[in-house]
């Protein structure tokens, strides 16, 4: 029975989906696996190693093997990796010539850890693809909110206005740069694994360069990557790719954090898509609960500490490791995973966000104006200069919290001669405007809209 959230019949399909987890079932693995013992055979072959028909014999009896999956467990158990009961089941499966030949110089290791790399491939396609989808949302509401006017928080306290368009725009130039990570570590990290017992790949002979030419074409075979060595022991490629995906994580983590906040009901500025019962109470009927939102956060956590664990396994002993290897084991299933949910779950919550631009003026208006303090401050001090303009605007705020009747800024501003000597009424009603005072925040947003992938 399955034991982990993302596998649950009760929680799977809130930190996944069904295609990602196909990718990293069990048996997808062993196919991977079986995969890679026969585009080695092909590439022995290729270059005279073993005989051609045999290579023939071990491909067409693994395109038609029925594996004993309860016997390969069992004897996973005992052996401590499936390779060694793998290889059993597929010479068993080729006639009694071809089965000699079958994982000719190669080592658990190269196996398990090429299939990896093709499980983590066909992942990063499917990362990408939501990806992709994520960046369009993103674009639409920056375009959309660009103009759109609201308090910028710092601390959780008003600080100066922003636009909608700019926050999300925030977002999305962040994602933009994860897709650029993704494109840029798949030459480096998605590498073929043939080294034999210790990575040198003595078994195919030390006089000429024949293990290193199985390699390539191991390599083509599978399309990944050739290496420039044995990277059994360096596992900084596949920490890149976990932690990649934790970068992405903390994107989406803080995503969520601000839904979260903004969707509570004293700022009512967004709220996730409505759909019959979501977020709803088991006791408090008035209850939409971000639960979309609430996810991500744990997946980013996850996706966080699962980065901490393959930075872990890159601390291997010698030639080969005697335990780390074994956090990767974990961690990479999982992450693929959570990271496709997260991304799900940001899409869905983004792409039908409900956005209350009432809300957002009314709470931008909500400090009576002391938002734009810092831009009468700056006008102010053109003429009295920053430190004496500083404290006169800043009195003027503790009038404004402090005052019992109510007054905005404005108003407040207004009764100071040394305001209005310095400042024309009308260019002090229009600083106060906080639409007005709004810096670059729209023109970076084009900048970003106008990235290209």
């Amino acid at each position: 029975m399955p034991v982990s959230a993302i596998d649950s019949f009760l929680f799977k399909n809130l930190f996944g989906t069904e295609q990602i987890r196909a990718i990293f079932d069990d048996k997808a693995y062993i196919q991977r696996c079986v995969d890679v013992e026969v585009a080695l055979a092909k590439a022995q072959a290729s270059l005279g190693v073993i005989p051609e028909h045999i290579s023939q014999q071990i491909a067409a009896a693994c395109s038609d093997i029925k594996l004993d999956y309860d016997r390969l467990s069992d004897e996973t158990e005992i052996v401590g990796y499936p390779i060694l009961p793998l290889v059993r089941q597929i010479s068993t499966a080729c006639s009694e010539e071809a089965g000699k030949y079958v994982h000719w110089g190669a080592t658990t290791q190269d196996i398990q850890d090429t299939a990896s790399v093709l499980q983590m491939r066909d992942g990063l396609l499917v990362v990408e693809e939501v990806l992709e989808s994520l960046i369009s949302t993103l674009t639409s509401l920056s375009s959309k909110y660009k103009d759109t006017p609201m308090a910028g928080r710092t601390h959780l306290q008003h600080a100066l206005p922003v636009t909608f368009g700019y926050k999300t725009a925030i977002y999305l130039s962040s994602l933009q740069r994860h897709l650029d990570r993704l494109h840029q570590l798949r030459p480096r990290c998605l590498l073929v694994q043939f080294g034999g017992a210790a990575g040198t790949l003595a078994s195919l002979g030390s006089e000429t360069d024949i293990g290193l030419r199985v390699r390539k074409a191991t390599a083509s075979n599978l399309n990944l990557h050739d290496p420039s060595i044995t990277w059994h022991s360096a596992r900084d490629g596949v920490a890149e790719i976990i932690n990649f995906l934790a970068l992405v994580g903390g994107t989406l983590g803080k995503i969520a954090m601000d839904l979260m906040i903004m969707s509570s009901n004293e700022l009512n500025e967004v709220s996730e898509p409505f759909v019959p019962h979501r977020g709803a109470s088991s006791t408090m009927p008035q209850k939409r609960n971000p639960i979309s939102s609430e996810v991500i956060l744990a997946a980013s956590k996850i996706l966080r500490a699962n980065a901490g664990l393959c930075l872990d396994a890159m601390i291997t002993d010698f030639e080969r490791a005697s335990g780390p290897w074994h956090l990767e084991w974990v961690a990479v299933p999982e992450s693929f995973v959570v990271a496709v949910g997260a991304l799900r779950q940001t899409d869905f919550a983004l792409g039908g966000l409900v956005v209350n631009t009432g809300a957002m003026r009314e709470n931008l208006d909500s400090t009576m104006g002391l938002i734009v303090a810092e831009a009468v401050m700056m006008e102010l001090a053109r003429v009295v200069g920053r430190q004496r303009a500083h404290d006169v605007v800043y009195e003027a705020c503790r009038d404004v919290i402090e005052g019992e009747r109510g007054a905005t800024l404005f108003e407040v501003l207004v009764g100071k001669e040394e305001v209005t000597a310095a400042i024309e009424m009308e260019k002090l009603k229009s600083l106060c405007e906080p639409a007005n005072y709004l810096g670059a925040a729209t023109r970076m947003v084009d900048d970003v809209l106008a990235v290209r992938q």
